[in-house]
């Protein structure tokens, strides 16, 4: 759905959240078996299956399920999360570390992962709707929530030409739905709020934008498997079929 009133502008400018907008984090499943499978760490079946259901209780994959509860000793760090690239490891960690795991070191190990570019698939329409934007002269950022650089998972799929600025929170000691980070990318691509659509999966954070004046696109954080069109309704909102597609240099 689209949380702005209508307005006959059409965006110059689409800014975009990362994790369950553009990209989906593998299932927790697969994340723990990945860094079993890495680090040697025997698990029968049985065993992997139940940490891996606790630690989605736990909400210690970032990306991926939000805890169930946070504990109280973690519930300053967890609001702040995002400000920096240690907060956010502190914030996981801990909560990776209530559950009870065969080697200590699988808590680091599990961060470590999520890092990595092979732990992230896009949504099947991404490339499609951040190519169609690039052909049309739409200015693309990419405004995430964040501890640790995710331009490499961009690289790594092909995705990183189509994007001209990344506003990444742990950069700027600000997170979402604070304005003062839209403003940020805003100012990158030279857009003003009135003619920028933004993108994401939460109404919170993502609807921050609406402060400023920008119009605010909302898609449901699924598996990829499951959500495989829910961009392409930007490409109306932008009135890409209506724009001229920019002239490629020979």
């Amino acid at each position: 759905m689209t949380a702005a009133p209508s307005t006959a502008v059409l965006p110059t400018a689409v800014l975009f959240d990362f994790s369950g907008t553009l990209f989906r984090i593998e299932s927790t499943e697969s994340w723990l078996r990945a860094v079993l499978a890495g680090t040697g760490v025997p698990l029968s079946e049985a065993e992997s299956t139940e940490a891996a259901r606790a630690l989605e209780v736990a909400g210690a994959q970032p990306g991926g399920a939000f805890p169930v509860a946070v504990p109280a000793e973690l519930s300053g760090v967890w609001a702040v999360r995002d400000e920096s690239a240690e907060l956010h490891r502190a914030a996981y960690t801990g909560l990776s570390r209530r559950v009870a795991l065969p080697d200590p070191g699988l808590h680091d190990a599990l961060y470590e992962r999520h890092m990595d570019p092979r732990a992230w698939s896009p949504y099947p329409d991404a490339a499609r709707v951040l190519r169609t934007l690039r052909e049309h002269g739409v200015g693309v950022g990419v405004v995430s929530n964040i501890g640790w650089d995710l331009r490499p998972v961009f690289r790594e799929h092909g995705l990183d030409g189509y994007v001209d600025a990344y506003v990444l929170s742990y950069e700027h000691g600000v997170q979402k739905p604070d304005p003062r980070l839209f403003t940020v990318a805003l100012d990158a691509l030279g857009a003003e709020p009135g003619e920028t659509l933004m993108v994401g999966d939460s109404r919170h954070a993502d609807g921050g934008a609406a402060a400023l004046g920008c119009r605010v696109h909302f898609v449901d954080h699924l598996p990829v498997a499951e959500r495989p069109d829910a961009l392409l309704p930007v490409l109306d909102l932008v009135g890409a079929a209506r724009r001229p597609a920019t002239p490629t240099q020979a």
